[in-house]
């Protein structure tokens, strides 16, 4: 017999709720049109099917490129070092069943693979064994150098409220010119639109990257710089409704209870593609001219989904960002950036690779095909050929906007991904003095997410809610207690 603990608290036991309900329910005579609450069984299956469905054969809604979302979990295996031939021997039926549409087929050859995956064995012969793997702060702080840079930004200076107004519009520039591209290669590109000066079709703001930053940025508003990944992840919760590939499954776990970092790992393939790297902008924001703690802010959000490479890549973009406020040459900038990788980490030989192709090439079509080349058994999602993209883009257009702007576009892969960034850099480095009418008139002043309660926000609130969120972190008193909801300006719209 099983002994009854003594409830100790103040609000009834899950025990005493089930019979609370059960001793309150009646039997209720059915009619037939009654009988059809099993349809929602039916429903459900086919929801599962159509998931399943475009898990295999999708089109990215920005630029219809076509995705392949289980294929390449099999190839994110593959490049993470594990031998996945026997996957690899399901994929033309699963295609096929796709294809037909044959859900109950799918369904099983899928379940298979995942099987094959989680079980496969590590190749001895790959490179990524080579490299340090790299899972959390202390380890990466630890084997990394951060550079002191003098004079730091002033939060509370004009100027600073003015490099945050340009860092935002150029990344939402950067993120709407990217999604007209992305998912494809250099040459596809220049065949269909020859070479991409200025949008290709009426700028939409659109796009589930700037969500991220969102999310954080109003756990930010709440905790400042002691904020954890605990405390991002349950904005996750609160905000986002769904997710794609990384963030997808870190989502699905976090439903689950898996909290980061195990959030960011657990049966989760692509924890190194871009979706730490795409979202760090907001970390180099919050700590100018500080790049550790940039870093450091970029890996609590980063391990919610992503590990080791996914890391480094988010800590770059933060470091990038942070440096911006207090340099103003790329090069060095990139140069600088690079060396707060650790040096035993695969992704750092990335970033030395790009730069030697940048020093040795007299163009970036030059630089960037050596690079595809490098990289060409890896994912257009994952982060080694963004990276590489995003460091061809800035050393080559140097400062110049339009032509930065233009490289990063042609050269394709997760474009929207990258642009963001790279032309968020050239924002904070230089003022809202570097954007032009060309840029910001068609792109207006309302940003349009896909979130559950920021379905709407004016970019100049966003830019706003920023520098006083940083200001009151940093322990300013000049500014209105935003510790209230009513006073929070992103909730306002």
């Amino acid at each position: 017999m099983i002994k009854n603990e003594k409830n100790t608290n103040t609000f009834p036991t899950a025990g005493q709720r089930e019979t609370a309900w059960m001793a309150d329910a009646y039997p209720v005579p059915l009619t037939d049109s009654q009988e059809m609450n099993w349809n929602m069984y039916i429903e459900s299956g086919n929801a599962s099917d159509e998931k399943l469905f475009r898990d295999w054969i999708s089109q990215v809604p920005g630029s219809l490129s076509p995705s392949h979302l289980v294929v390449a979990a099999i190839q994110c295996m593959r490049n993470r070092g594990y031998d996945v031939r026997e996957a690899e021997k399901y994929i033309d039926k699963g295609l096929k069943a796709a294809e037909e549409k044959d859900g109950a087929a799918l369904q099983k050859i899928t379940a298979q693979i995942y099987y094959l995956l989680n079980t496969a064995p590590k190749d001895a012969d790959s490179d990524y064994w080579k490299y340090h793997i790299y899972t959390d702060w202390e380890e990466i702080r630890a084997n990394s150098t951060f550079p002191e840079m003098g004079d730091r930004e002033d939060v509370f200076s004009d100027d600073y409220a003015d490099r945050i107004q340009a860092g935002w519009t150029a990344q939402l520039i950067g993120g709407a010119l990217g999604t007209q591209v992305e998912g494809y290669n250099t040459d596809n590109i220049e065949k269909v639109y020859g070479t991409v000066t200025s949008y290709l079709r009426p700028p939409e703001t659109y796009n589930d990257d700037i969500t991220y930053e969102i999310a954080f940025l109003d756990s930010f508003r709440e905790h400042g710089y002691a904020v954890t990944s605990e405390q991002i992840a349950e904005k996750w919760l609160e905000l986002i409704a769904d997710g794609y590939s990384a963030e997808e499954v870190a989502l699905r776990n976090l439903r689950l209870g898996i909290r980061p970092p195990e959030s960011g790992t657990h049966l989760n393939y692509y924890s190194d593609w871009i979706g730490v790297q795409m979202r760090t902008m907001i970390h180099g924001m919050a700590a100018p001219g500080n790049p550790a703690l940039a870093a450091e802010l970029a890996v609590r959000d980063g391990v919610i989904s992503h590990s080791n490479s996914g890391l480094l890549g988010g800590i770059f973009n933060a470091v990038l960002v942070s440096m911006a406020f207090v340099l103003r040459d790329v090069r060095e900038l990139l140069v600088k950036a690079a060396d707060c990788i650790p040096e035993d980490s695969e992704f750092y030989q990335v970033l030395i690779f790009a730069l030697e192709q940048c020093r040795e090439k007299d163009s970036w079509r030059e630089a960037w095909r050596q690079c595809e080349i490098k990289y060409k058994d890896y994912n257009w999602i994952h982060v080694y050929p963004n990276a590489a993209a995003e460091i061809i883009a800035l050393w080559y257009g140097n400062g110049d906007f339009d032509r930065t702007a233009s490289i990063i576009c042609m050269e394709g892969k997760d474009a929207d991904c990258t642009a963001a960034p790279v032309l968020n850099i050239l924002g904070v480095m230089y003022g809202t003095e570097i954007l032009t009418p060309k840029w910001t008139e068609p792109l207006g002043t309302t940003i349009h997410t896909i979130m559950r309660k920021y379905r709407k926000i004016a970019l100049q609130d966003l830019c706003r809610e920023t520098v006083e969120s940083v200001r009151r972190a940093q322990g300013c008193r000049r500014i209105a207690d935003y510790s209230s909801p009513s006073n929070h300006l992103l909730f306002s719209s």
